[in-house]
């Protein structure tokens, strides 16, 4: 076992005033501590990982992982400092200690594998490796409620996770540590012990998640919503986008045969993981027969919403050899855009022939290809 990792995850997280310890707070679906895990565990460099949890905490975190072979849980302490502490004993330990060691806050569950991999590398090279970001904001050192003076921005660095060190040599520092003394992090603790530790490449991304807006995920879906709808309906007319368009005959339809609409409701509804339009609104249901299908839309606009999402732009492409759409677009943009609450600049529609070819190109039908894409709220 050449490098191994430490994660530290027994703090309580107070700050984000959660009703838990935030490392179990869910990312995407996946617990914060699981997704920091992970980055360690799949690579093959790294030979084992150990957790440090709290003794409350114990009994889950071993469930949480229990599909990581890798990785061990530890028994932390009452301090940042007492939890590494502890996983560097349980290493020492073990019958072939690890050469190198990362240290790594649970809480940054963004780390990428280039990070990793450039910490690794400077390690290896000059015995340690620091991510860092050189900061970009003026630094002032607050005294009494004013600023008592300022730092020199060109050479400091905001300091982050992992951080990678000599095995033995950060096992001798964290044992030399005084009983009174207390360390924010490892570089700390090598710094006073050991040397100065060598600095290697951050990222911006690689955030510590600490209060609660930190964990407001920006989500974003993409659904396709795809519909047909035959001519040979007794009318002089068809709809599309909520624009009447004349024509030879109509669309078969149970509501007014807004294909359009229809191909734009499956998309959103698709993209929200709701039901389809046939689900939704059945066409058994004799509510719905010759029903306005932007009404409709504005109704699944409401469903989407009530799921938390919302429309951040729509594309459709009509396929039809005839009537001629293109003077009737404007219209299609403004009324579907008023129906979702989105500018008509969030609003494509293409119209095109399929050249004479098929279905379509018989004059026979209609078909809509639509996506979308929608946003959490």
């Amino acid at each position: 076992m050449n490098i191994a990792a430490i994660i530290p995850a027994a703090g309580s997280g107070s700050r984000a005033g959660f009703a838990e310890n935030k490392i179990f707070q869910k990312i995407g679906g996946v617990p914060v501590l699981l997704r920091s895990v992970r980055a360690f565990t799949r690579r093959e460099d790294i030979g084992a990982v150990a957790v440090c949890a709290a003794e409350g905490e114990l009994a889950r975190v071993r469930e949480l992982l229990a599909g990581e072979p890798k990785a061990a849980v530890v028994a932390g302490g009452d301090t940042r400092t007492a939890s590494v502490r502890a996983a560097l004993e349980y290493f020492a330990a073990l019958p072939c200690p690890p050469d190198y060691v990362l240290v790594h806050d649970a809480a940054r569950p963004f780390v990428s594998q280039e990070v990793i991999g450039g910490c690794i590398a400077c390690t290896r090279s000059h015995g340690s490796g620091v991510c860092a970001l050189p900061c970009t904001d003026t630094l002032a050192k607050g005294q009494f409620g004013m600023i008592a003076s300022f730092y020199e921005r060109g050479s400091a660095y905001a300091v982050q996770t992992p951080q990678g060190f000599g095995f033995a040599e950060l096992l001798r520092a964290y044992r030399s540590i005084g009983a009174d003394e207390n360390f924010t992090d490892d570089s700390g603790v090598y710094a006073r012990y050991i040397a100065p530790p060598f600095l290697c490449g951050g990222e911006a991304k690689n955030r510590k998640l600490t209060f609660a807006e930190d964990f407001m995920e920006i989500k974003l879906r993409t659904g396709v919503g795809v519909d047909t709808h035959k001519f040979g309906a007794d009318a002089d007319h068809i709809v599309l986008g909520g624009a009447r368009i004349p024509a030879e005959s109509g669309l078969v339809a149970h509501s007014d045969g807004d294909v359009l609409c229809h191909a734009l409701m499956d998309a959103l509804l698709s993209a929200a993981g709701l039901p389809d339009i046939g689900q939704q609104f059945p066409d058994t249901d004799p509510q719905y027969a010759g029903a306005d299908s932007l009404r409709l839309l504005e109704r699944v606009r409401e469903a989407i919403e009530g799921a938390g999402f919302a429309a951040e732009n729509v594309s459709a492409s009509i396929l039809a050899e005839q009537p001629k759409l293109a003077p009737y677009i404007p219209q299609m943009k403004e009324n579907i855009a008023r129906a979702l609450g989105i500018g008509e600049d969030a609003v494509g529609i293409a119209a095109g022939t399929n050249e004479g070819l098929g279905y379509i190109g018989r004059g026979e039908g209609i078909t809509v290809v639509a996506n979308v894409l929608l946003r959490g709220i």
